[in-house]
């Protein structure tokens, strides 16, 4: 080596951001690094050391996020002040960027099964049911936060073991909410057709979100314990009867099923009740047996590459970045006739997306997407009705206009949500985060601080030790 010679970085510096440390959990300085096709945070606490985990595994999608980032919604009222800094505050409190997109109240600890990717830690030994009055206290919290939610979503636990089931989902009815789930493991759905069709007088604006991890058992039984492929099927053949709008929800773990995302989206589509299907990556979090940081864990652009590569219906530019929180949340929207899906996302300029307040796309202004609605549906251009929109879900999303035939039947979308845990962890991330819990205590907490560090309690622990107290 001359002496003008200098030794060159093995990786592009690419930024900072604030993580966690994976020992203590202290919020550390981390630099963004790439390498090739992967991003890593490169970490350090002045107590463990450094540490280097991956997060991103398409270098190119990680950067092609960061022009999806819109001027954040704020929610109409705040339950916290601003003491110790995110996320040390929630919630939410006024540093926070985004609204709730997504709001869960969770009514019960008991479960009837015991998972052992659970994040909430539920099982059958827990008997918590919250009552009535503190569930509605917490409904009207987030309708003083939101004025009109876009999604509330009934959580546990297993919600539809708790005694006043319907009684609760008919309450949320009378608020001004705009679409209702339940989050249920589909144990009840099979085993009672009664209960199903009850929940079908719930209809119009509301969907169960359905778990629904694999088809094949060791994959189950890895991730719930107990081999349920017989449950899920005639849980989904309950909600087809009774014509229930309904999302497929599957926990993917590394090496253990995600091999079937492909055969997971052919699957949904033999349903006509099914609307769409979100993958979740492990988030290591509550009861996570036996996970390996090296081994185990799996990333959203891992998941991503899984679609497009196992199911021919989307390319990769139809799966694009949220733009409420890009580098968390991607998607793939289409309008379906049957099995046949036409995405839809790769037809709206991103210009379209990352508007302030986004518009309904235009058929007149989008030939391309006219196009191809026509192809798909054997229609003439007149046919198009311009004065239907269908409504997104996603309240960022543009609305797009459909055929006058059409309606939330012919949504369907792939969804990928990532959430936050001690190794993948940013502050721009989780001061983005939509989706959100809401407490008993009627605070609104993000889905990942909440399961990291306040349903354990830990947050009490590193506010201490902000202060320099003995813990």
């Amino acid at each position: 080596m001359t002496a003008t010679q200098r030794k060159q970085a093995p990786y592009v510096f690419y930024g900072q951001t604030t993580s966690l440390c994976e020992e203590c959990y202290d919020l550390v300085p981390a630099k963004i690094i790439v390498e090739g096709q992967d991003v890593f945070y490169q970490k350090r606490c002045k107590s463990h050391g450094v540490q280097k985990t991956k997060i991103s595994s398409d270098a190119a999608y990680f950067q092609w996020c960061k022009q999806f980032i819109k001027p954040g919604d704020r929610p109409h009222q705040y339950q916290t002040k601003t003491d110790y800094g995110c996320p040390l505050d929630c919630g939410l409190c006024p540093d926070h960027e985004q609204h709730s997109c997504l709001a869960l109240i969770e009514i019960n600890e008991e479960c009837n099964l015991e998972c052992p990717v659970c994040f909430a830690n539920s099982s059958p030994a827990k008997k918590t049911n919250l009552p009535l009055e503190t569930i509605e206290a917490m409904m009207d919290a987030l309708v003083e936060s939101e004025g009109e939610p876009d999604v509330l979503q009934i959580s546990g636990g297993e919600p539809t073991i708790h005694p006043h089931i319907l009684e609760i989902l008919k309450l949320a009815k009378t608020k001004p909410i705009k679409h209702l789930m339940i989050n249920t493991n589909g144990v009840r759905i099979a085993r009672d057709p009664d209960f199903v069709k009850q929940l079908a007088e719930l209809t119009p604006g509301f969907e169960v979100y359905l778990q629904f991890d694999s088809l094949e058992k060791a994959a189950l039984e890895d991730l719930r314990g107990i081999d349920l492929r017989t449950v899920r099927k005639r849980a989904l053949d309950h909600l087809e009867e009774f014509n229930i709008s309904t999302s497929l929800v599957v926990t993917v773990k590394k090496g253990v099923n995600d091999h079937e995302i492909g055969a997971l989206i052919d699957c949904a589509l033999n349903y006509k009740c099914v609307r769409g299907i979100t993958f979740q990556p492990v988030q290591d979090a509550g009861r996570n047996e036996d996970f390996d940081k090296n081994n185990d864990r799996i990333l959203l652009t891992d998941v991503r590459r899984a679609i497009y590569e196992q199911s021919p219906l989307f390319a990769p530019e139809d799966i694009i970045p949220l733009p409420c929180n890009p580098e968390s949340i991607s998607i793939a929207y289409g309008i379906r006739d049957g099995k046949k899906v036409l995405p839809v996302t790769s037809l709206i300029p991103k210009e379209e997306l990352v508007k302030d307040v986004p518009n309904a796309v235009s058929f007149e202004t989008n030939e391309a997407l006219r196009e191809k609605v026509v192809s798909l549906f054997s229609l003439s251009s007149g046919d198009l009705n311009t004065a239907e929109r269908m409504e997104s879900l996603l309240c960022c999303l543009p609305e797009v206009p459909v055929l006058e035939k059409l309606g939330y039947e012919n949504i369907f979308r792939v969804t990928i949500v990532q959430f936050l845990d001690r190794f993948n962890f940013c502050i721009g991330n989780v001061k983005r985060s939509c989706i959100h819990f809401v407490t008993p205590e009627l605070q609104i907490i993000p889905f990942d601080t909440y399961n990291l560090m306040y349903r354990n309690g830990l947050v009490h622990d590193l506010r201490k030790r902000m202060r320099g107290e003995p813990l």
